[in-house]
This record gives structure tokens, sequence and C-alpha cells, in this order.
């Protein structure tokens, strides 16, 4: 497993790294914006969700696509039983072996095309996000979702977003007091006045998700 980004290169920007990087983005977005200091003070502190970078969280955020929090879990901790995390092992197993570990047959071809390609995850380090989000999205499987998510989570960065999201989608809505959830691009272009700090932004949407609706928005 590749260890915790703790250093960047400028063109990466800003790296949260600890709980105090993201405090400190909370309390600059609760500032410009009292709806999320209205939100922080029913969420609470705000989780790191810092996860290490590399082949497995890159296939971890694959097999969350499009199902919940629980059913990513589950079929995740069966990946992990049958020893089916990292790329050697993806590249050694069958298409019958990721099936009977819960993946479809979709994301089966998808786990299988992440794992015939040779990427460079040190080098992603120092990238600007924005080449980061492109050279994932060359991969089979890998759609903007998955790579900004794992930008965010794995790479640390700061000021990345999700807006394709449907638990951020539904937190806006409520949030600002929405007409209607809003589209992956409205949604992104409001979220252009939460820079520099995007993804705390996120991490307060889906802590609000999580009260409003009484569901994990995300893993």
């Amino acid at each position: 497993m590749t260890p915790f980004v703790t250093s960047c290169a400028p063109a990466a920007g800003r790296i949260i790294i600890k709980e105090a990087c993201v405090d400190e983005g909370a309390a600059w977005l609760a500032e410009q914006d009292p709806r999320f200091a209205m939100a922080l003070a029913q969420c609470g502190p705000l989780p790191l969700r810092r996860k290490p970078d590399g082949f497995g969280q890159l296939l971890s955020a694959i097999v969350s696509q499009q199902v919940s929090v629980a059913s990513a879990n589950a079929i995740w901790q069966r990946l992990i039983a049958a020893r089916l995390t990292t790329q050697a092992e993806n590249l050694a197993a069958t298409e019958d072996d990721l099936r009977a570990a819960g993946l479809s047959r979709q994301k089966v071809r998808y786990a299988c095309a992440l794992a015939q390609e040779d990427i460079d995850f040190d080098a992603l380090r120092d990238m600007p996000t924005d080449r980061v989000i492109k050279a994932l999205t060359q991969v089979t499987g890998v759609g903007v979702w998955t790579a900004e998510i794992y930008a965010m989570f794995s790479l640390g960065r700061a000021d990345v977003f999700a807006p394709g999201d449907l638990a951020l989608q539904e937190a806006a809505k409520a949030l600002f007091d929405l007409p209607d959830r809003p589209k992956e691009r409205e949604l992104r272009q409001l979220a252009e006045a939460w820079s520099p700090w995007r993804s705390v932004a996120a991490r307060i949407l889906w802590a609000y998700y999580h009260i409003a609706k009484d569901r994990e928005g995300i893993r």
C-alpha cells in the first residue's frame, strides 16, 4: 500500500494532510457563506477522509461507482477477503474470480482494464489536478467522478470537487434551498465560489447529507 502523500510540487496546490487543514478550510467557508456555518454547527467536526494512493484506492473508487455506500463496503470487503485488491492479484484473476467477489460484469471489465494499465501513481502526486483528472480518465472505467474522488481523498487535493455526485447534489439543494437538485454543470459553477477549499466544501455537504437524509453519501 502506498504511503500517504505528505508533500507536493507547487503545481499540485494545497494538500490536505491532517485535521487542521480541514478545520482551516471549514472556517474559511463558514466565513464566506453563513449556510456553511449553519451546516457545520449541525454536523460537528469534519472527518479527514485521507486515504493512501495507488492501485487499490483507484479500484476502490471504481467499486463505489453508482452503488450505495453499504453495497460498496460489502463488495470491497469481499475483494479483500479474496485477495483481489492489488494490481498483481487482479492481473492473475479470472473474470469468474472477480464476479464471485461481487463485481458486476461491467466493473469486472473496468478492474481488468485498470490492472492492465501502467499508471505512474507516484507521478500523479506532483501533477496539477486538471492533469490528474485527464490522465486517470484515459483509463477504461475511470470517469470524471472517480478521478475527482481519487484526487480528493488519495492525493489530498484541497481544491477539487465532484459535482456529479448525487449526494453532493442533494445536499446542495437542501442547504442552499434550491428549487431543484442541481445538475453537474450547475453545481460545478456554484462550487467555483468555494475555491480554494472545494474539497472541504464537499466534506461539509456530505456531512450535511448524512444529517438531512440519515444516509452516508460517501465511503
